[in-house]
């Protein structure tokens, strides 16, 4: 008897220890990675997303779901446009009757995404600003900067020597200057990080993720401010957006490397549909039943391309796209979601454009910016009539 006592003794202290590695091991990784993924409950008032339509850029409005006891609504803005772009920003705004930004994410320097991010921040209250800190190129010989940005050796605001200041230098110094001016916070945009909105909906950072990228890591097509993209993810209840900047092939791989939870209802589609980005691997880890493209109706860039349209298609994605259908919102309580469109389709969704010039950093095209005013729309002359 007392044998069997001293045995089973023995196997309720190794249960005991068992049980101790398993909490230990627990509180370690499985805590921390549900806290990761715990959200908070949706207040089930309505979250706005706004795709605007700001020509060949990104902008988009975020305006979560009323607080029930502030009655208050927070706003975020992802990126604002081109230089002078600012101002469809200010009157989306207005006509949604929001007058703050509570969070302002400039995913990367180049002056498509942040170029008219000064005008908002000059003409509205802005708390925090979080940026990629990875500035775009700094300067370029006249030469060089003529050919990419219309033959314009003066920089705005510059001198005419030698050298020149690149458009997208310029938007990313301009943005910096309004930071300072308006008081903002600046934060250094992180993975996990996270910042709750109003009424249960929450941003988190997912890229760029140290170290970042560097010229000689990147394939054709990609650059660096590209490559190190702020990546977020948007959370509400059991709706979930992917917005991703400009990011790439590169930027996609990594981050499925290192386990970001990655799959979402809705994808806003990297660099305008660049050939370069949303592959196929990063599809089948995203799962979206819906695309959203952002670029303008007159590119060069040949966005979006015939590649990751055809990527998407094959995925099973809806798509839609602001040259075609202007503006677009998505509305969600928490559960489902529902998509409105500035107007009717103009074109063919699944048609993608063709490049005038490769978008791809060997060319320096998107570095430096368009290379010129967008072409215009060939209109077909109409035969005359035969002359009897």
């Amino acid at each position: 008897m007392a044998q069997f006592n001293k045995g089973c003794g023995c196997a309720i202290a190794a249960l005991v220890v068992f049980l101790l590695i398993v909490a230990v091991l627990g509180y370690l990784f499985v805590w921390p990675w549900y806290q990761k993924r715990m959200l908070p409950p949706p207040s089930g008032a309505p979250l706005e997303v706004h795709v605007l339509d700001v020509g060949q850029g990104d902008a988009i409005l975020i305006i979560a779901p009323e607080d029930k006891e502030t009655k208050q609504r927070k706003v975020a803005l992802v990126d604002a446009g081109d230089t002078g772009r600012g101002k469809v920003v200010l009157e989306a705004m207005k006509r949604a009757g929001v007058d703050h930004i509570d969070l302002f994410i400039a995913t990367h320097a180049h002056a498509d995404h942040i170029g008219g991010a000064d005008e908002v921040i000059n003409a509205t209250s802005i708390k925090a600003v979080l940026d990629s800190s990875v500035p775009p190129p700094a300067r370029a010989g006249s030469e060089s900067n003529s050919n990419q940005t219309g033959g314009s050796r003066r920089a705005r605001g510059g001198s005419t020597s030698n050298t020149a200041v690149l458009p997208t230098t310029k938007a990313y110094g301009d943005l910096l200057d309004s930071i300072n001016k308006s008081g903002a916070q600046y934060i250094k945009a992180e993975p996990d990080q996270t910042f709750e909105l109003s009424g249960g909906a929450v941003i988190k950072v997912l890229a760029p993720i140290q170290p970042f990228f560097t010229k000689d890591q990147l394939r054709s097509g990609g650059n660096e401010p590209n490559a190190n993209s702020v990546v977020v993810r948007l959370d509400y209840g059991k709706f979930s957006m992917l917005l991703t900047g400009d990011a790439e092939a590169q930027t996609e791989e990594r981050m499925i490397t290192k386990d970001m939870n990655l799959q979402a209802k809705i994808l806003k589609v990297g660099h305008h549909g660049s050939k370069y980005a949303t592959t196929e691997n990063f599809l089948k880890y995203v799962k979206p039943e819906v695309a959203v493209i952002s670029d303008g109706a007159a590119n060069r860039y040949g966005h979006p391309s015939p590649e990751a349209l055809a990527r998407l298609k094959a995925a099973g994605v809806k798509i839609y796209r602001t040259d075609l259908q202007g503006e677009i919102t998505i509305i969600s309580k928490g559960e489902g979601y529902e998509i409105k469109t500035a107007k009717e389709a103009t074109g063919d969704l699944w048609a993608g454009r063709e490049a005038q010039k490769d978008d791809s950093a060997r060319t320096g095209f998107v570095s430096y910016g368009d290379f010129g005013p967008p072409p215009r729309e060939r209109k077909e002359k109409k035969e005359k009539p035969a002359s009897k």
